[in-house]
């Protein structure tokens, strides 16, 4: 069997995978990374979103949305982390005093920022 077949009515190049002939693609597409806030997200479509997740999977689109949904989610979490240190007056100062009591204050933000990017994008 050939390794590769041209569909002449179609003009769709097959690729022998095994037993069975499968749609060649370009050459491999440039892939984004997904990270963890697409994880998340993809865990999440799985479970409850099935018809999306498999809209996006057979469109061939899934790991572009999560990528993009990553990069959001990733911006997000920056700048409310940003915004709730200065809102809660936990600065550079505070860090040279009491290493401690900053790190306590700063792990409470980011877990804040977590369950606000994750209420927002992740999980809806």
């Amino acid at each position: 069997m050939e390794k590769f077949i041209t569909d002449e009515r179609t003009g769709l190049r097959y690729e022998l995978v095994g037993d069975y002939y499968l749609i060649a693609g370009e050459d491999e597409p440039e892939s984004r990374p997904i990270g963890i806030w697409g994880k998340r997200h993809l865990r999440y479509l799985k479970q409850y979103r099935k018809v999306l997740y498999s809209e996006l999977l057979i469109s061939g689109k899934l790991n572009d949305y999560l990528a993009d949904l990553n990069e959001q989610a990733e911006k997000m979490f920056s700048r409310l982390v940003k915004q709730l240190a200065e809102k809660e007056g936990v600065t550079e100062a505070i860090k040279a005093e009491n290493q401690l009591l900053w790190v306590q204050r700063m792990n409470s933000i980011r877990n804040d920022a977590m369950e606000i990017v994750s209420s927002d994008l992740i999980y809806t």
